[in-house]
């Protein structure tokens, strides 16, 4: 599955790529996140609540940064296992680009379920992604720029 978007966010690109490297703000934004814990420079450990259709699990896994180019962007890696409904592992490409006061975030992700998650079909899972990452978008971008509600643009 691949998924991208982009959102504006009124912050200058140094105060996004910050936030975009607090674990405190992401576990604020990430949807589900029960922990969320820096264990180096490059990487994350994160448990996450989620519901796809009719499955609800808890997963825990690893994040890894890489391809870092402060404040203009990088790649994220992770993969999650959530017991007896499977498993996620995919990436992102995030990048920040300047316009005017304003910062354009965009994202490519792409993203790859088994188990359980893999025989809820891929719309279903497709449109809960998309889901979860415009609440995490529409919280990050509330959190930079609080009252901004975060705009996705088209």
């Amino acid at each position: 599955m691949e998924m991208n978007g982009e959102y504006r966010i009124p912050a200058n690109r140094e105060t996004v790529w910050q936030a975009l490297n607090d674990p405190d703000v992401l576990r604020a934004c990430i949807p589900g996140c029960r922990e969320l814990e820096r264990t180096s420079d490059t990487s994350f450990a994160a448990t996450v609540r989620a519901k796809v259709g009719p499955v609800s699990a808890t997963f825990t896994g690893e994040v890894q940064l890489e391809d870092i180019d402060p404040p203009a962007g990088y790649r994220i890696q992770g993969e999650g296992k959530g017991g007896v409904a499977g498993f996620a592992k995919g990436g992102a490409t995030v990048r920040l680009a300047e316009d005017g006061e304003e910062t354009v975030l965009t994202y490519d992700a792409d993203a790859k379920v088994g188990g359980k998650l893999a025989q809820i079909g891929s719309r279903l899972i497709a449109g809960t992604a998309r889901k979860l990452a415009d609440q995490f978008f529409g919280n990050f971008a509330e959190h930079v720029a609080p009252g901004s509600g975060g705009a996705a643009t088209e």
